[in-house]
């Protein structure tokens, strides 16, 4: 575990603005200690623990890119067609081929030197392809049909895709002008080169990376071994789903919903379950979750009520770093450590504990797990809502997503706005983020929007 000291920060009592909050655990929070080595077929969403280097190059050879026909580009007529004879043919995973030549077989054969070829038991000559004499120039002149992804043979630098080219008798090809040269043609390490570094170490490995390192012949990767998180709700109001529901009794959403981002980020999840609103049970459940966990992670009970008990359990057991952040919905957010592992006391409505898991938690997360932290993405839309906020917070509206043109996309804000209310998120597309400096928005000015399934 981590084992961060009490003193690692110096909170204020002002609300933090949400980009300080994440500098600072990033600045400040190290990363879990250990790694593992595993196959790569299970390395998906793993943090990659050290720089992946190519031991080749990515192709290792050149290579066509189509079906069609290799030639010289300096066989080729300027500004004309050129009509070559057929040399060989080269599929992918195979040398040249000589046993397809057709018509053209005695031609090819003609053109080696007798006293080059290698021969039988018997004495007589015996071609192998590619032979040498071809490779240095007895091609010259010839084209060569060729297939995607087989190798260029020494010294062809164009390829002309099959469809524009037309035969004569299976004996020669006719070429259209204008093919710039090496056209067609994958050279060898134009995708990455040996010794050039593949996937850099903090990357949370997609199946892109995993097609990559396996293309470059990689069966293991190291990866960072996975986090570990302890979750449990607080609130006397609060039963488990599947029990007897009694006014004044609420089903708890909210372990259900950081289970699922946990799981989403790779960590592997312990549910706590539920605790009452008691600050000495509190306390001991989170001194024990600490010292077996890499992060702690609660909702409810971190506001100023009389029945908010989390932080002064936190106080009390620990360090409190920040309790209020600069964010709506979600002001009500304590940061801690105890016994060395970082805490997080999140909102007690699930809406606001989506927002602040994505504002806070993922970042968190990202840096005890070594990996490179990314933004949620903002693009712009436009609005189609008004909307009025304080200055110096930072405001997230869900919205959904309509299409008024090609790649015109507008925002319409969901009519019901508490951060109880959890269709509000199920029955829209993502967040248009308001940044502190805004004040207020009007329809057809242009707003940043993340999509709630570019959130990993």
């Amino acid at each position: 575990m981590a084992q961060l000291g009490k003193d690692i920060f110096v909170a204020g009592e002002a609300p933090m603005p949400v980009g300080e909050a994440v500098a600072m655990l990033l600045a400040r929070i190290p990363c879990v200690e250990g790694t593992e080595t595993v196959p790569l077929i299970e390395a998906e969403g793993r943090v990659l623990a050290r720089d992946l280097t190519a031991p080749i190059d990515l192709p290792s050879f050149d290579n066509s890119a189509v079906d069609g026909y290799a030639v010289r580009f300096c066989d080729l007529a300027a500004g004309a067609e050129t009509i070559l004879a057929l040399g060989g043919r080269v599929a992918a995973g195979h040398a040249l081929d000589h046993d397809d030549f057709g018509p053209n077989r005695s031609k090819v054969m003609n053109v080696i030197d007798s006293k080059s070829l290698e021969r039988d038991a018997g004495g007589k000559p015996v071609a192998t392809f590619p032979h040498p004499a071809l490779a240095q120039g007895d091609l010259a002149g010839k084209a060569v049909r060729i297939f995607t992804g087989a190798a260029m043979p020494s010294g062809f630098d164009t390829v002309f895709m099959q469809e524009d080219c037309r035969t004569q008798d299976d004996r020669a090809v006719v070429l259209p002008p204008g093919l710039a040269e090496g056209a067609n043609r994958r050279l060898a390490g134009e995708d990455i080169r040996a010794g050039a570094v593949a996937l850099a170490k903090g990357r949370t490995l997609r199946p892109e990376d995993l097609g990559l390192a396996a293309a470059l012949g990689i069966t293991h990767l190291e990866v960072r071994r996975r986090l570990t998180a302890a979750i449990f709700s607080t609130g006397d109001e609060i039963v488990a789903p599947g029990k007897p529901l009694e006014v004044p009794k609420v089903y708890d959403a909210n372990r259900f919903l950081l289970h699922a981002l946990l799981h989403r980020l790779g960590v592997a999840v312990t549910d706590l379950g539920i605790l009452v609103d008691d600050a000495q049970t509190i306390g001991t459940a989170l001194r024990e979750a600490a010292a077996t966990h890499d992060l702690v992670l609660t909702s409810g009970g971190v506001s100023t009520g009389e029945e908010d008990h989390v932080k002064a359990a936190l106080s009390n057991n620990g360090s409190l770093v920040f309790w209020r952040l600069a964010i709506k919905p979600g002001r009500p957010v304590a940061m801690g450590i105890i016994e060395g592992t970082p805490f997080v006391g999140l909102p007690g409505n699930p809406v606001a504990v989506f927002i602040t898991f994505i504002a806070v938690v993922r970042p968190l997360v990202a840096a005890l797990c070594g990996a490179t932290y990314e933004p949620a993405r903002l693009l712009p839309v436009t609005s189609a809502f008004s909307y009025k906020k304080k200055k110096g917070r930072r405001e997230f509206v869900r919205v959904s997503l309509r299409e008024e043109g090609p790649g015109a996309w507008v925002a319409e804000k969901y009519p019901v706005e508490g951060a109880a209310v959890l269709t509000s998120l199920t029955r829209t597309h993502g967040l248009v983020e308001l940044p502190e400096e805004v004040t207020s928005v009007q329809p057809g000015d242009t707003v940043a929007y993340v999509d709630y399934g570019s959130i990993r």
